[in-house]
């Protein structure tokens, strides 16, 4: 499903992805953990090309790209369409009611019918727990209400593969168990997913590989029983003391 071959990231001078190897198979779920600044945000950026990397190839469902030779720009659409994201602070559209925020990719990007699209979106919502909530405008809604729309509005375009950049770390503590229940539905359903996240045990429950990067490196990967348990990078059990 998912195959990353020497992926290598710069800004300027500085290497922030320094020759990266991932294999995902359809159905899994892959956490990336790790320290601020260790490359976890601008990896999973670099799937769906948000950010262009140097050098090293990425290919997802049968779409690949190389990146070592100059990209078309049909190449980075084809690859985008490939992926759903979730972002860190919600990105909605603050003048858009949840309903109009799920409903804007798939009629304006893909040019689907908007009757068709609405109900989908609805559903979606449905799924996400927020019936009641299609009309309402983002600041009528909690962070995790507006994070559950931004994954509505992630799958809303069909993706194969979906894209979390540490969905809860803008949440009050209270709320986030109930993105992270959405989160463990989409994996019981089959989604692939790519998740970077400090929720550990959404680690433990849910991912069938956990990837700790470091430096720019993949410094260890296993099962969660694994990494958690049993690791055998010594930087590894450095992390793992501090925040368990």
């Amino acid at each position: 499903m998912i195959s990353i071959k020497g992926l290598t990231k710069r800004f300027d001078q500085l290497e922030v992805l320094k020759g990266m190897d991932v294999e995902v198979e359809k159905g899994q779920v892959i956490v990336l953990i790790g320290p601020s600044g260790s490359g976890k945000t601008t990896f999973l950026r670099c799937l769906n090309a948000l950010e262009l990397p140097n050098d090293g190839t990425v290919s997802i469902g049968g779409t690949s790209v190389d990146f070592n030779k100059k990209v078309s720009k049909q190449e980075l659409i084809k690859l985008r369409r490939k992926t759903g994201m979730v972002f860190q602070n919600y990105n909605l559209f603050p003048h858009m009611t949840a309903l109009e925020n799920v409903m804007e990719g798939p009629t304006v990007v893909q040019k689907r019918n908007k009757s068709e699209t609405r109900e989908k979106a609805i559903r979606l919502l449905e799924k996400v727990g927020l019936g009641d909530k299609v009309d309402y405008y983002p600041f009528q809604l909690s962070g995790g209400q507006q994070q559950r729309v931004g994954i509505a509005r992630a799958l809303a375009i069909e993706p194969e593969v979906m894209l979390f950049d540490e969905p809860t770390s803008a949440l009050d503590p209270e709320l986030v168990g109930e993105v992270l229940k959405v989160m463990k539905d989409l994996a019981e359903e089959g989604m692939t997913m790519v998740v970077v996240t400090h929720e550990m045990r959404f680690a433990k429950e849910a991912a069938d590989k956990v990837i700790f990067m470091d430096g720019g490196y993949i410094v260890e990967e296993g099962t969660p029983k694994e990494v958690f348990e049993n690791p055998q990078n010594e930087r590894t059990k450095q992390f793992l003391n501090l925040i368990q």
